[in-house]
């Protein structure tokens, strides 16, 4: 046998040898609940509603009792989700306004990234709220870049911001689809015209009327945050988002059903304005919210039933969490809070959305691969930032030293693999870099309150700041609910988290 020879058997050798590895990476589904919290889902202890989909998925996977985001509002979870890195480290990485400018920079490490080096074909569909465009902003009747196709995702379809943030349009890629160049789509901070219906001066219109902060442009009965004209042939309503997110979804998993894929499935549900199908109206006791998570539950069903369609399931990991946890008034008059009854939407824990109780950041977190994550429940901890090293490790992906700065392997945890270790550590924050933050270490969990105000304590009552110490401590497994501040009694412990805090804070990084 001569060496050309040789030569040409190596090679097909390692090319069979590449396009088993391949064959081998599962697909992977991340499914992002929005404002859903830890008590929300009958599998986590839920008896005022059913989510059967939901259950099911938890029933044949692995459900987490200390399954986290790293913060307890949509843009820094986001952030954080997939660059792996905690979004306080970042700039303007606080709730984005609707005319955000991209935050996460092209060239950015992300799990899409990641996974498309390894040969994925990646989507995000859904919630976006991560700004798009250059430095000035969106160019909304131009080319909506960068956005997610520069920062690793080979295709997007997106609700721009978030549905209580103007303009109510899709964006395809880089652009809005469907818009008529005769009626340009304007988004602005100010009022354009003196005669422009608002929540304010038309609030008799309201098909849902606002308690708080949403009174601006109205459009479908609804006023929202910001200002925006035009663009009508290329709006939606919002009664029509989670059929759009799942239609969508379905497309692009049935379109590379054999080769693997990345499916970042970010649904609305349940933020606000709950406005859910007219078939979901009416289906739960809460009021919209409940019927939201209805909504939310059908569209992880039909997920489910189109991957056991494609024969996918036992060739796709999926991951469900949530953005961050409840909120009940959240600036719609949606019977949210009157219609609760025994319900508890972060379930035993105190807080919720805004703060870094328990209720704020701990939420459902559930794997499912048939075949491969045997059913059960894990105590461990796992957080949504650890997406990027523990998906870079199934897929033989290597992370550069200065990127992914917070995330860590944690995919035996995730698999639920005998002996498996989860996080010893999690920094939580709530939104941006306002100086507030808590630590969790083993059971031992930190407060810190720069500005000594906490926000949304009791998820149950209207939003408020409530004066607070600057340090609190807890100990969570004898105190679950964080009533009993330990910082006096338990000094050296709690002088120990302050130290370690500001160490990670300052050190830039928490990856080794």
């Amino acid at each position: 046998m001569n060496c050309s020879t040789i030569t040409r058997l190596l090679v097909a050798v390692m090319a069979l040898t590449a396009v088993k590895a391949q064959a081998d990476h599962p697909n992977v589904v991340v499914i992002m609940a929005d404002d859903l919290g830890y008590g929300d889902l009958s599998c986590y202890g839920a008896t005022s509603l059913k989510t059967p989909n939901i259950d099911r998925l938890a029933a044949q996977g692995l459900r987490f009792t200390n399954g986290y985001c790293s913060a307890s509002t949509c843009t820094p979870t986001r952030y954080s989700l997939l660059t792996g890195t905690y979004a306080f480290r970042g700039e303007r990485t606080g709730i984005a306004p609707p005319s955000a400018p991209a935050i996460i920079k092209p060239g950015t490490e992300t799990v899409a990234s990641i996974l498309q080096r390894a040969d994925y074909e990646t989507a995000v569909v859904g919630k976006w709220h991560l700004g798009l465009g250059g430095p000035d902003g969106p160019d909304w009747n131009g080319q909506l870049k960068p956005g997610p196709l520069e920062i690793g995702f080979d295709t997007c379809f997106l609700l721009p911001t978030t549905n209580d943030r103007v303009p109510q349009v899709y964006v395809h890629d880089h652009v809005v689809p469907n818009l008529d160049p005769t009626d340009p789509l304007w988004v602005g901070r100010k009022k354009p015209s003196d005669d422009h219906p608002t929540g304010i001066t038309h609030r008799d219109t309201l098909k849902m009327d606002w308690s708080h902060g949403h009174n601006s442009t109205i459009h479908n009965g609804i006023s929202r945050i910001g200002f925006y004209t035009g663009g009508h042939a290329a709006r939606f309503r919002d009664e029509d988002l989670a059929d759009k997110w799942v239609e969508k979804s379905n497309e692009f998993m049935e379109a590379n059903q054999d080769r693997p894929f990345f499916l970042f499935f970010a649904s609305h549900d349940i933020h606000v304005p709950r406005m859910p199908h007219e078939r979901f109206q009416g289906a739960t006791s809460l009021g919209y919210r409940g019927d939201a998570i209805i909504q939310l539950d059908w569209c992880v069903g039909e997920i489910m039933k189109t991957l056991d369609r494609l024969q996918l399931s036992e060739k796709t990991l999926i991951v469900f969490c949530s953005d961050n946890g409840p909120v009940l008034d959240d600036g719609y008059k949606d019977d949210a809070i009157e219609k609760i009854g025994e319900h508890r939407a972060a379930g035993p824990y105190t807080g919720g959305k805004y703060s870094v109780y328990e209720g704020g950041t701990r939420t459902p977190f559930i794997t499912h691969w048939k075949g491969t994550i045997a059913p059960g429940e894990s105590d461990q901890m796992v957080c949504t930032i650890d997406l990027a090293a523990s998906l870079a490790k199934l897929t033989g992906q290597n992370l550069p030293a200065d990127g992914c700065l917070d995330s860590m392997d944690v995919l035996d945890a995730l698999l639920g693999k005998a002996d498996a270790v989860g996080r010893d550590h999690l920094v939580q924050q709530d939104n941006g870099a306002s100086g507030t933050y808590a630590l969790r270490v083993g059971d031992w969990k930190l407060h810190r309150y720069d500005r000594k105000r906490a926000r949304n304590k009791v998820v149950e009552t209207k939003l408020a700041n409530t004066q607070v110490p600057q340090y609190q401590l807890f100990h969570l497994k004898n105190d679950p609910a964080e009533k009993n501040n330990l910082m006096q009694s338990e000094q050296q412990m709690g002088q120990k988290l302050i130290a370690r805090l500001q160490q990670i804070i300052d050190s830039g990084r928490s990856r080794p």
